[in-house]
């Protein structure tokens, strides 16, 4: 009898906690940051286990270090002038490519050089396998007007999913390319990204959507042209079925809630072979012999990988990967029908509930306690191999952290019951005593903590790091006019805008009252400076919302100082960055201080 109720008990207590977590909406998001990460886990584990291998037909020719210096050396500017791209594509269509894409936009007119435009133009009317990216976004219609698109480069797209509404994909103006490219070639397809909310890029957009029409991706193009060729399907729709594939031919790819495919990522850094530009302009100039580069029936990107380039993205397995290697990687998905798929929550959760009644009936049948656990985590590391095996063998993502969630719940709940003892959650207390409540950033304490460890680790390694002091301008007035509730409000969206815009390994922390700082390890003054004018402009761009659906624009003023040259001591540094950001408002605010 007492081992019914002590059962019924348990069973009780551990509905109560699955229904708790299941509705709290932030711990919900939460486990999916940690359910991505071990995503990113998996991910690198099958790389460094070589269980995957980049398809040798994709090649990049990549404007790298070298490149950029050869370019800045010999033409003494950069973008490199569009006539050599022509001389190139005409090179390269003499090696019997199978496509070439520029991961490159065209934008604006060089209006000393028309000559330049109209090579490229001719370029793309020339041959039927180039291609080239434009890209969406939001900007306001008073700094540009959104284009026009013609009706070629859109796809007619049939979505039967309810799952997926491309809401987060949905774009209200266009950066767009030259207008002549836009006319002579349809060959043309954007390269927007979807990051997750910790700005890791790991799925790509399928389509995007502007002005209620949908428009392929850059690597989707590609990628179809590939398919097309080898396979013979060409499509004239897209069908998202009710279970969220995109059909395309035998592949079904799975697509999230946003509307974008999960990559399979092959490598953390210059997986595809990688062809200098600068080699291959030194071809056709004549400055050297041909190399023999293969690029027979190859798919080749034009892209940028120096870093000072700035078209780096964050990903699983590298927190520096180049884009062009994430639209190669793309392409690559497409090609091998490699797209990762993520099961149904539905599984989730059956698996979920299988390992916490296992794991409940261990508990309770088992006398020692020890011997309970240790059979608990033979069976969560039973999972866990099984999950990682599934991604390595057949690209299914099996949620991790939910179904040990559920089983912990249980273990605990069980031993609750059976032994009426209480577990502390040691990381959120951490968090807690860190974090600044009202704006998630890191509080005074852990930023003083911080200035003092990099000033150590700078000394040490003889490397340098800078500080950026900001505060929100006119801010006592927006708090009078508004009320302190608006204040508060605008203090949190400020603070999310600056965690978004910064590296993930920079610390954004509240300094106090409207005041918040930005430590930038191992970072210069330019990079610095520039990172500052960037956080300066997406603030000021910013649309803030306040109760009642009200929206307002704020600016910020802002300081930068560099260790060693400002200073040696934490207080020197930030008095230095206090000064300039001082410099900054008595010139008239929303600006970065000299």
């Amino acid at each position: 009898m007492l081992k019914k109720i002590l059962y019924t008990i348990w069973f009780l207590l551990f509905l109560v906690l699955i229904f708790a977590t299941v509705k709290n909406a932030n711990f919900n998001a939460f486990i999916n940051v940690i359910e991505n990460r071990t995503f990113d886990l998996r991910q690198n584990f099958m790389i460094n286990a070589g269980a995957k291998s980049v398809n040798k037909d994709i090649v990049i020719v990549a404007v790298d270090e070298a490149s950029y210096e050869y370019i800045l050396d010999k033409y003494g500017e950069w973008p490199l002038s569009r006539d050599i791209y022509a001389k190139l594509v005409d090179y390269l269509e003499s090696k019997n490519p199978r496509s070439i894409a520029f991961d490159l936009m065209f934008v604006k007119s060089f209006k000393s050089r028309p000559e330049s435009d109209k090579a490229l133009v001719e370029i793309f009317g020339k041959y039927q396998n180039v291609y080239t990216a434009m890209n969406l976004d939001n900007q306001p219609e008073d700094l540009r007007v959104p284009p026009v698109l013609p009706e070629k480069l859109s796809v007619n797209v049939e979505n039967h999913s309810k799952n997926i509404d491309f809401s987060n994909l949905t774009f209200t103006n266009c950066r767009s390319i030259l207008q002549e490219i836009l006319n002579i070639t349809s060959n043309i397809g954007m390269i927007n990204v979807a990051r997750a909310d910790d700005g890791i890029l790991r799925t790509m957009p399928i389509f995007v959507k502007y002005y209620d029409k949908y428009y392929p991706q850059l690597g989707l193009k590609v990628g179809l042209d590939y398919i097309k060729a080898v396979e013979r399907y060409s499509p004239d729709k897209f069908i998202i079925d009710n279970k969220s594939n995109l059909l395309l031919g035998d592949r079904k790819i799975y697509l999230d809630e946003n509307g974008g495919a999960i990559l399979n990522w092959y490598g953390s850094t210059a997986t595809y072979q990688h062809i200098p530009i600068y080699k291959l302009i030194k071809v056709v100039n004549g400055e050297i012999k041909d190399e023999g580069f293969d690029f027979n029936n190859k798919i080749i990107y034009f892209g940028t990988t120096a870093s000072s380039l700035f078209d780096i993205k964050t990903v699983p397995v590298s927190r520096t990967y180049p884009g062009v290697e994430v639209q190669a990687t793309y392409v690559n998905n497409i090609i091998d029908n490699n797209f990762i798929r993520k099961l149904d929550k539905s599984y989730t959760i059956l698996a979920g509930i299988i390992l916490a009644i296992i794991t409940g009936v261990i508990v309770m049948k088992v006398t020692s306690a020890f011997v309970a656990s240790l059979a608990s985590l033979s069976i969560y590391v039973v999972y866990i191999l099984a999950s990682y095996y599934a991604m390595k063998y057949g690209n299914l993502w099996l949620e991790i952290v939910y179904p040990l969630l559920l089983a912990v719940i249980a273990f605990i709940s069980a031993f609750i019951v059976k032994y009426l003892i209480k577990s502390r959650d040691f990381e959120q207390q951490y968090r807690l005593a860190t974090t600044d409540g009202l704006t998630d950033l890191y509080n005074h304490r852990y930023f003083q903590e911080q200035m003092r460890m990099q000033i150590e680790n700078s000394k040490r390694y003889e490397t340098e790091f800078s500080l950026i002091i900001l505060d929100i301008d006119f801010f006592k007035k927006f708090n009078d006019t508004f009320g302190h509730q608006a204040g508060d409000a605008v203090l949190r969206q400020v603070a999310q805008t600056l965690k978004r815009n910064v590296r993930s390994t920079d610390i954004v922390c509240r300094y106090g009252g409207e005041e918040m700082s930005i430590i930038l390890p191992n970072t210069g003054k330019s990079v610095a400076y520039s990172t500052a004018e960037k956080i300066c402009k997406r603030v000021s761009d910013n649309k803030f919302k306040l109760i009642g659906d009200k929206e307002v624009n704020v600016t910020i003023s802002l300081g930068v100082s560099t260790y060693p040259y400002d200073g040696n001591a934490a207080s020197e540094l930030i008095e230095s960055a206090d000064k300039r950001l001082y410099n900054a408002k008595n010139n008239g605010r929303n600006q970065v201080g000299q």
